[in-house]
């Protein structure tokens, strides 16, 4: 009997509607609040930087949001993704588990990015708006809305991460490819960035204060809005078509996850692929483990504390109940640039504090090893993000082959490395070593929380 590598869905098949986990979670989430008030912040206080429609679906206690056509007719350019069975590492691992992954690297910019970029821009462009402002660690979420800007006709600037600005040039070539006026951040051209280098000349950067120059340009700027690639719900909500087809996908394979594992860095890849997983284990049809993978360089769920924080380092937006080092927190430069953010999604967050999902922290060492194992069995070249779920499902396959577990493992490959290799690079040649979160650095950004 032939074996079978992978399940594709017929365009048809693709879901119509992005699913929101907060009606059926036990208790909702704590909501966001406005800095100086401290009172939980209403639309206006979100206008400046979001359209109606998004900040809809940021609150909305809705189950099921239907996604526009003009959407759809966007995704059908890659969607619906493969889900593939990883036989051939599974037979190099010698492993009794059935290991799945839902690849993502088959979008445009070769990630699960424009999952959410497409609707965001679309909605944008609906309301008038003509300039989108954002933030991009490694790349994969500028070069997603640079795409999806194009698609619908608006400006795109980027301010990306100052160390993966260097690592990563490529990625700068991507997104002015599709029309996009890239910055290495922190940058002279806002207060934020010019306060960073006031500071620290040599700032590697980070996510926050990527965030605080793209947020700040945002703000300021006529007919302007900002767009977050991970952490907030509506983003997240977008992300859930990965988890919606994986389950129909699952039908055709006649199988059922016992672990479920995605890499952690905002939130939204794994949000993407769990929610959905999450709603049918709440309602008692399936029973998988869920598991979040972080780097140990930056270890928000299992090192951070649970409190409310700025999303970024200037404190220009409203404070969020998360798991955070710190909004000051600058990582180290590890290659998972999309993992380098000081605090995790709100709503991931609060489903971890409720017990409904777990978390582990991987060297980066660990995770270029299975990216590696990944190339060489399955053929394709994982992001540096991907490999830490990767090398999670891989300790647990290895499990399995000593208590001989048939267990069926599931995991979001979310994008390729095609534009990453020098990292691939760094590692072969010896170049890489691993960054574990010192305790005094950890307290020391966490010194200011309340």
């Amino acid at each position: 009997m032939v074996e079978r590598t992978k399940y594709v869905l017929d365009e048809a098949d693709m879901p119509a509607r992005w699913y929101n986990v907060v009606p059926d979670l036990p208790e909702p989430p704590p909501p966001p609040l406005h800095p100086g008030t401290r009172e939980p912040v209403g639309p206006d206080d979100l206008a400046p930087l979001f359209p109606q429609a998004l900040i809809a679906q940021e609150v909305s206690t809705e189950r099921y949001i239907d996604i526009p056509e003009e959407v759809l007719d966007v995704y059908r350019l890659w969607r619906p993704s493969p889900l593939f069975r990883a036989r051939r590492l599974e037979k190099a691992l010698g492993t009794p588990a059935r290991i799945y992954y839902k690849y993502e690297g088959v979008s445009p910019v070769g990630s699960h990015k424009p999952n959410t970029a497409v609707p965001q821009a679309f909605y944008n462009a609906a309301e008038g708006v003509t300039r989108l402002t954002t933030e991009t660690g490694a790349g994969q979420w500028g070069s997603a809305l640079a795409f999806a800007c194009a698609t619908f006709g608006l400006e795109c600037e980027v301010w990306q991460v100052r160390a993966s600005y260097d690592q990563k040039p490529y990625r700068k070539l991507m997104m002015e490819t599709f029309g996009a006026t890239v910055h290495p951040s922190p940058s002279e051209l806002t207060a934020s960035g010019r306060a960073i280098l006031a500071a620290d000349p040599g700032s590697t950067g980070s996510l926050g204060i990527a965030i605080s120059e793209a947020v700040e340009q945002a703000a300021q700027a006529e007919n302007t809005r900002y767009a977050l690639g991970s952490v907030l719900n509506h983003v997240l909500l977008h992300q859930t078509i990965i988890g919606e087809e994986a389950l129909k996908q699952f039908e055709l394979a006649g199988d059922t996850p016992d672990v479920l594992v995605g890499c952690t860095g905002g939130g939204s890849n794994f949000g993407g692929l769990a929610f959905p997983f999450l709603r049918e284990k709440l309602a008692g049809r399936m029973d998988p483990v869920i598991r979040a993978v972080e780097p140990a360089a930056c270890p928000t769920l299992t090192r951070g504390k649970y409190t409310y924080d700025f999303g970024d380092t200037a404190g220009l937006t409203p404070l969020l109940k998360m798991h955070t080092l710190g909004h000051d927190f600058i990582p180290d430069p590890i290659h998972a640039g999309g993992l380098r953010y000081h605090g995790m999604s709100p709503l991931i967050s609060h489903i971890y504090e409720l017990g409904l999902i777990d978390a582990v922290a991987i060297g980066q060492e660990d995770c270029f090893a299975a990216g590696v194992r990944f190339a060489r069995t399955e053929g394709i070249i994982p992001a540096p993000e991907p490999t830490h779920a990767l090398a999670a499902c891989i300790q647990e396959a290895l499990r399995c082959k000593e208590t001989g577990e048939e267990k069926v493992i599931l995991t979001a490959l979310c994008g390729h490395a095609h534009l990453d290799l020098p990292a691939y690079g760094a590692y072969l040649a010896g170049d890489i070593s691993d960054h574990a979160l010192p305790d005094e650095a950890l307290e020391k950004s966490l010194a200011g929380l309340p």
